[in-house]
């Protein structure tokens, strides 16, 4: 089959490669539908994610059919459509009972795409499926579905759920870029009194408006001051940081209240200072996390009932095959406008039912 093959920083490649094989009974076999590229694997091509060993295949994100399950497998069988999650969890370790799934202590966690081959192929193999893929409703187009194999519950776990998003409170997302335009559409779940996005990219900051963002900064444009002018010199309730580099989380601690929450959703590839000389005395609360993706059911749902905002969101499609270009399309998101990108094409039938 065909992949996308990370080789080392700044080295990858769309290659042939050895179809993947069931090894383990809780396996399933997928073949790609549709598949996306998240800003993580942005940062382990730049050599940010050592783990990642140079020979892997990226990608933890797709929709497919499944083509083979392992002995074990009981949930989905073969001609199911599904959405492979970023996390594989097995159901069993003392993490996975509390359903904190990222952290998997039986080798899962984030895993495909990190420590095992990914979705960027024609197939993949997926470890402890029964957990690990969603059935799709028929009429959910695999477009918007793959947005929820990670961006939509990282955000709304890791951001909106960990900031602790309440009615009634002003939240910042510093970093308009898919992660955080999900945490924008879901974070208005919990009716907030207003959303600021900050960005810098212009492009970003309008799709962030379109998203129900109430105000947008450029952040080389002290947004620090908009965010104090529009809360009394408060400060913002919940402050969410969705770029992954040290100005942009010291950003956030500079915007928070007295006693508010610093949700930390980006991935960092270097240190960041933490202030603690100023924020010792402040009450703030900050929070990291890997999505656990315990939510994936419930946003399903929503979304298959119109009930979160998913084509504003895809803004380039590709064939798979494309796979280089769709990376440099992204890689430049300020010059191309990319939000989200997705590449593959429909595998499943349309099946009309008329009404009798």
């Amino acid at each position: 089959m065909k992949a996308f093959v990370f080789h080392g920083a700044g080295q990858s490649a769309w290659e042939e490669v050895p179809d993947p094989a069931i090894k383990e009974p809780t396996d399933a076999i997928v073949r790609v539908g549709a598949v996306t590229i998240c800003g993580t694997d942005l940062h382990i091509l730049k050599g940010d994610v050592p783990e990642v060993r140079p020979g892997t295949v990226l990608g933890h994100e797709a929709v497919g059919e499944i083509v083979e399950t392992g002995s074990d497998v009981r949930t989905v069988r073969p001609g199911d459509r599904v959405l492979v999650s970023c996390i594989s969890a097995c159901g069993r370790c003392a993490y996975c009972r509390q359903g904190t799934y990222g952290q998997c202590r039986a080798d899962g966690g984030w895993i495909l795409g990190h420590l095992i081959d990914g979705t960027q192929a024609e197939y993949v193999r997926v470890p402890y499926a029964d957990l690990s893929v969603h059935p799709l409703p028929a009429a959910m187009d695999s477009k918007d579905a793959v947005l929820f194999a990670d961006i939509f519950p990282t955000s709304y776990e890791v951001g909106v759920l960990n900031g602790r998003v309440r009615p009634g409170d002003t939240v910042v997302v510093v970093g308009a870029g898919p992660i955080g335009l999900a945490a924008i559409a879901t974070a208005q779940l919990f009716t907030p009194e207003r959303i600021v996005a900050v960005d810098l990219a212009a492009a970003r900051l309008e799709a962030a408006r379109k998203l129900g963002a109430d105000a947008v900064a450029d952040a080389r444009e002290t947004p620090e001051q908009l965010v104090a002018d529009l809360t009394d010199g408060l400060g913002a309730d919940v402050v969410i940081e969705a770029v992954g580099v040290p100005e942009s989380f010291e950003l956030c601690t500079r915007m928070v209240r007295p006693g508010g929450h610093v949700a930390n959703v980006g991935v960092h590839g270097s240190p960041a200072t933490l202030h603690l000389e100023d924020l010792w005395i402040k009450n703030v609360t900050i929070t990291t996390g890997l999505v656990d993706t315990y939510s994936t059911p419930t946003l399903l749902r929503m979304a298959a009932a119109g009930r979160l905002p998913t084509a504003q969101l895809v803004t380039h499609t590709f064939p798979l095959g494309r796979m280089e270009e769709a990376y440099d399309v992204f890689a430049h998101a300020a010059d191309t406008g990319a939000l989200k990108v997705v590449l593959g094409e429909e595998r499943h039938e349309a099946v009309a039912v008329r009404a009798v």
